[in-house]
């Protein structure tokens, strides 16, 4: 070989190596004492099983909160396996994971709090590794494992992970959440693997079925191992005689035992070519079956595949968009009130019977039960004469035994004079002479004088029926011959919210042929209603409500209207169709004029960009005057009508603040990056402090013209400036007296024409907005009547 040959492959070698170094810089199959991953480095630091199924790091949960799980790399939704700290995200900048000199794995928060650790100081702990089991190790020098991410699953059961006595799976708290939930997979203390509902309130177990013995359903109790383990082919076997197999058994698949969100042990299948996971066994076919789905006061109403929760009559949802709150009575009841009973046939409510008594006759049962304050309801079995008194309306559903009905205790006065008359209370019995009154008059003896009374009051009615049609045929008459009205606000009652069929959808948008745009929640097309109204209709994805829930948060927005909020005209529910109907409006979105980069749209000028301000902190005022929350104010969701006067969009499926609790809800992660409110990061409860933050980057991107994120990067910090950091450098020129700043500061393309004024006070407003302290926020009221004082 040459001596250039040799330089060469000598270069070749060095590249190679260079190229390793860097790869084993990201990805990495073991931790060695000493060393971290950080969650602020741009190249962060993961672990990657040798048969590169899993994959071990920093796992996003929100803008700027972070778990240390282990996810499925092949699945396209990066399914996760198992997390560390499910409960306790940390934040997206500075944390670190470190496996210590001491030994321990040791997950810190960005202000050094421990959030997690493996324990396993003072031992002879060597390196931290990820399997190709999916199982997270920390070794010793001889290769023992110390601790084992197995020994601690979250929700979720791996091939050959071993499901003992001291081993739990607990589910999500809602779909694409990690917290934990309410229910729970373990071996109970009569040594049976068993589902359990464990609420805030109560728990139940409900799988297997609480009312048969374990024996019964070849399950056994005598085995006190606890001891259970799927295989890679798709069976499982437990100490307790539990058996199942996958649908498609056999090996080369990957699979997952997973307790989901809404309380069901289900086996998957991934399809590694799609990424895309498949049930092939699941333990509860009807979904009605599992505790507290659709929380207290309420009942699960099963159909062919589709459930779907209700409340019982009388009932009202706590909160719209969370069926595990239940429902609570819409008037309170007070004891010394007078009772009675309102049949729900072929019902069931399991559990908490306030006592039970057999061979019972029903009223004996009726009056057990109203001669009670605590009981709430009664369950009867005609032809066993059961009686179930219930202290507590829960786990109800429609399908159990046919003979089983429940009797709700309901104030008399609530009940109607027809449902009375239903056989639910013993009436007394109508004699002829009460039920006849006509046959009486003519058969007793004053019948001429009764019947002449009866002759002059049948006229008497008969002359004021003619004379009450003649009045209303001539204001009929009046009203046809003025001009018809046809403002927006007829036009609004006479419309009114309704719900609309499929078909009717499909026929509106042509088959949705037009599509007006697509985000995170579904995609819009562009309809015509048969009344000749434009509508946008939207399809909205990954609605985890029945048709219920659904329902019931849709009816509270149809009430709302406003100017600047986009009018809600209906919806549609059929089956899996699940859309939005609402007006159309003719210029789109906000971002469509404000990051024109290519100079197709006119500028939008000073005069309307200030009346765009004006007009959302109008719509969001009036929305948090509602206790409606919207948690995702963006350009994208302001829409401009003909006259840019802007119309707030996307704010169907918000939640409703509870009055109850002082204006709060619990925080679940909304929103677009970079609009996002610093609580959502740090799991503080939502107000609508968090709207006020939103619209304070609105603002900021009205004056500027571009995107904040953008405006970041240009700036001298690049990276490391954040909306923060912008604030306070603004904050710093508004307190100067010399405005000739905002001429860098304005959109360019105004060429200067714009009111000094109203943009130091918009800039003003947006930095007072976005204070990380929310308290230190105005609310959209005050900004409004800030706004208000300029107006030219």
């Amino acid at each position: 070989m040459t001596m250039r040959g040799i330089c060469i492959f000598t270069i070749f070698i060095l590249f190679l190596l260079m190229l390793s170094s860097v790869a084993l810089a990201s990805d990495q199959s073991y931790l060695a004492r000493g060393s971290s991953i950080s969650t602020g480095d741009e190249t962060t630091t993961i672990l990657v099983s040798p048969n590169g199924a899993f994959t071990c790091g920093f796992y996003k949960v929100a803008t700027n909160a972070f778990t240390f799980s282990i996810w499925f790399s092949w699945a396209t939704d990066k399914t996760v396996a198992w997390t560390a700290n499910r409960d306790a995200p940390v934040n997206g900048k500075g944390s670190r994971l470190i496996f210590q000199n001491d030994g321990a794995l040791v997950l810190l928060d960005y202000n050094g709090t421990v959030v997690w650790s493996t324990n396993t100081t003072a031992s002879h702990s060597n390196r931290v590794m990820l399997l190709s089991s999916g199982n997270l190790v920390v070794t010793d020098t001889d290769g023992h494992h110390l601790w084992r991410s197995f020994d601690s699953p979250t929700d979720t059961l791996l091939p050959w992970q071993p499901m003992t006595r001291n081993t739990k799976l607990v589910s999500a708290s809602a779909r694409g959440l990690l917290y934990s939930g309410f229910y729970a997979f373990y071996f109970d203390s009569n040594n049976i693997l068993t589902l359990i509902y464990n609420g805030p309130e109560t728990s139940s177990i409900y799988w297997p079925a609480p009312f048969q013995l374990p024996w019964d359903i070849g399950r056994s109790t005598y085995n006190s191992t606890r001891y259970g383990v799927l295989d890679q082919t798709g069976r499982f076997v437990a100490s307790d005689q539990l058996e199942f197999e996958a649908s498609d058994l056999g090996d080369e698949i990957m699979r997952r035992l997973t307790l989901d969100y809404d309380g069901n042990l289900r086996l998957y299948s991934l399809d590694t070519t799609s990424g895309s996971w498949s049930v092939s066994w699941i333990a509860l076919p009807r979904l009605c079956n599992v505790h507290g789905l659709c929380g207290a006061n309420s009942f699960c109403r099963y159909r062919p595949e589709l459930e779907s929760c209700s409340c019982l009559e009388g009932f009202e949802m706590i909160e719209p968009s969370d069926w595990s709150k239940g429902c609570r009575r819409k008037t309170n009841t007070m004891p010394n009130q007078d009772f009675t009973f309102r049949k729900f046939p072929g019902m069931d409510l399991w559990g908490y019977d306030l006592n039970y008594s057999e061979f019972s006759p029903w009223w004996m049962c009726r009056d057990m039960c109203l001669n009670s304050t605590d009981c709430q309801a009664f369950g009867y079995r005609k032809g066993t004469g059961e009686c179930y008194p219930k202290v507590l309306l829960f786990n109800g559903r429609n399908f159990p035994d046919p003979y089983n009905d429940i009797y709700l205790k309901v104030p008399k006065e609530a009940v109607s004079l027809p449902e009375l008359a239903t056989g639910l209370t013993h009436a007394c019995k109508i004699t002829e002479k009460e039920a006849y009154p006509l046959l009486h008059m003519f058969m007793s003896g004053d019948s001429w004088f009764k019947f002449g009374y009866f002759l002059s009051s049948a006229l008497t009615l008969l002359v004021i029926e003619v004379i009450l049609i003649i009045v209303g045929c001539w204001i009929f008459y009046k009203r046809e011959r003025r001009p018809e009205i046809r403002d927006e606000g007829y036009m609004i009652i006479s419309s009114q919210f309704r719900r609309f069929s499929y078909d009717e959808l499909q026929k509106a948008t042509k088959c949705f042929q037009e599509e007006l745009g697509s985000g995170t929640s579904g995609t819009v097309y562009k309809g015509v209603l048969e009344d000749e109204r434009q509508v946008a209709v939207k399809r909205i994805r990954d609605v985890m409500q029945g048709e219920q829930e659904f329902r019931s948060e849709l009816s509270i927005i149809g009430r709302i209207y406003h100017m600047n909020l986009v009018r809600i005209w209906g919806f549609c529910a059929d089956q899996t169709h699940k859309f939005l109907v609402s007006e159309f409006v003719e210029n789109g979105s906000l971002d469509r004029f404000l990051f024109d980069s290519q100079n197709l749209i006119p500028v939008l000028q000073w005069s309307q960009r200030y009346n765009i301000a004006l007009g959302v902190a109008k719509g969001l005022a009036y929305l948090h005057h509602e206790w409606i929350v919207h948690c995702d104010v963006e350009p994208e969701n302001i829409l401009l009508d003909e006259e840019f006067e802007p119309k707030i969009a996307d704010f169907g499926l918000v939640k409703l603040l509870n009055r109850g609790v002082g204006g709060q809800m619990l925080s679940r992660v909304r929103g677009t990056r970079g609009y996002i409110a610093p609580e959502w990061a740090l799991n503080l409860p939502i107000t609508e402090k968090a709207d006020v933050y939103s619209y304070g980057v609105v603002l900021l991107e009205l004056v500027k013209g571009v995107r904040v994120s953008s405006w970041v990067v240009e700036s001298e910090k690049q990276a490391e400036m954040s909306v923060r950091f912008f604030a306070e450098v603004l904050r710093e020129k508004l307190a100067s007296k010399d405005q000739s700043w905002l001429l860098e500061i304005v959109d360019r393309r105004l060429g200067g024409k714009f009111n000094y004024l109203q943009a130091a006070m918009l800039l003003k407003i947006a930095v007072s907005c976005v204070e990380e302290e929310r308290s230190k926020r105005p609310s959209m009221s005050q900004v409004l009547e800030t706004l208000l004082s300029l107006v030219e």
